[in-house]
């Protein structure tokens, strides 16, 4: 269960999501807004929260902790205007100022509707720091122009907005039915990075349900 700790100069900020903060020293002084009905709307349907909070060190140094909400990792991540990313719904949790979080939806319906990774995605862009939470381990691969990788669904956690996405049905009715992979892949193209995680939690969820007795 890991944690991001930010040490703040005194007037430096940081924001977060809704409720994403841990612990802090008692200098720091929370502002929660909104950005305007189009924002808050696009954070909500990107699996955040409709608000985030800034936290700003007063009279003096500060510290801010951020814990996960799940076994996995943190992983800082560098924005630039010339390289948003796209992450998992609900990925975001922190950055400095100048992070601009929206939503990012995928060009076709049924990349989100088949694919597992959801129809709507989070864009992370402006200029900064972001904080990204990863179910399980990380595994990164940077793709070439045209390079392709095939990702089971819901193991995909960010990728640079570069990178095509699209939905691959598994051939063969003896494989959907039997081999345990579902219908559908997703089918990533570079160029760009690609980040996969090792436990997504809607897998987790799933394995423990299938432990739980059934009521008769």
């Amino acid at each position: 269960m890991p944690v991001v700790i930010c040490q703040l100069e005194d007037g430096e900020s940081v924001i977060c999501e809704s409720g994403a903060m841990s612990w802090m020293s008692p200098n720091l002084e929370m502002e929660t807004s909104g950005g305007g009905a189009g924002k808050v709307f696009g954070r909500m349907f990107s699996g955040e929260g409709m608000f985030q909070n800034r936290y700003t060190a007063r009279k003096g140094a500060g510290m801010i902790a951020f814990a996960s909400k799940f076994p996995g990792d943190i992983r800082a991540v560098e924005i630039t205007r010339d390289s948003p990313v796209i992450c998992q719904k609900g990925a975001f949790l922190a950055s400095t100022e100048g992070v601009e979080l929206s939503v990012a939806f995928q060009q076709k319906f049924s990349t989100g509707l088949f694919g597992g990774e959801g129809f709507i995605m989070q864009k992370l862009s402006g200029n900064g720091t972001a904080f990204i939470e990863i179910d399980g381990s990380t595994i990164e691969y940077n793709l070439e122009h045209g390079q392709q990788m095939l990702i089971d669904t819901g193991y995909l956690a960010m990728m640079d907005a570069t990178v095509k996405m699209e939905i691959q049905k598994i051939k063969g009715l003896k494989n959907v039915m039997l081999g345990g992979e579902g219908l559908f892949n997703t089918l990533v193209t570079g160029p760009g990075r690609v980040v996969i995680q090792t436990m997504p939690i809607s897998g987790f969820a799933a394995f423990i349900a299938s432990l739980l007795p059934r009521k008769s």
